[in-house]
């Protein structure tokens, strides 16, 4: 059996995982969602700070639980572009030995959403205050609060997480 750790214990991003490997890989697999430093800022600002913390998840979950086949790190983030406050998440997968890195699909974010991280808000945080909501991180998100949940933020995950994967599916190639 295979057995992947996920440097979260987010159920969203838990899921995500299980669904989007579970359409790839022909063999049964074990998923352990654990917590570990992501060695950025609580709300990555930039691109370059969010595969950042994706990585380090990877790096440090490989550190503290050892003997796994995958190590898996999910990271959101956002980033001023010209048209607005965009929010993205990055997926880090390695086994020890071949990396595989996608980003998600890109949206922008609402004017107050984004003034509220400016002001030094967590997005999960700047949403549940602008939408009502409780702990929306976990649930649906941003992306899920703005689209009627047609997109959620297992949604936005699941794609990047087995385009992540195509190093391990074609080794050969990489």
């Amino acid at each position: 059996m295979i057995k992947i750790v996920v440097a979260s214990r987010n159920p969203v991003k838990l899921e995500a995982v299980k669904d989007g490997l579970s359409a790839l890989l022909n063999e049964a697999f074990e998923l352990e969602g654990v917590s570990v430093e992501s060695g950025v800022s609580d709300q990555p600002m930039s691109d370059k700070e969010t595969l950042l913390g994706a990585e380090s998840r990877v790096k440090n979950a490989m550190l503290q639980f050892v003997g796994y086949d995958f190590y898996i790190g999910i990271e959101g983030g956002v980033e001023y572009a010209a048209s607005g406050l965009m929010a993205f998440a990055w997926v880090v997968i390695t086994n020890g030995k071949n990396t595989g890195t996608a980003r998600t699909t890109t949206f922008m974010l609402p004017l107050r959403v984004a003034e509220l991280i400016h002001q030094g808000y967590e997005l999960g945080d700047a949403d549940d205050m602008v939408f009502s909501k409780q702990n929306s991180k976990q649930q649906n998100g941003a992306v899920g609060l703005l689209t009627n949940d047609v997109i959620t933020r297992k949604t936005l995950y699941l794609p990047a997480v087995q385009l992540a994967f195509i190093p391990f599916l074609n080794p050969e190639l990489y």
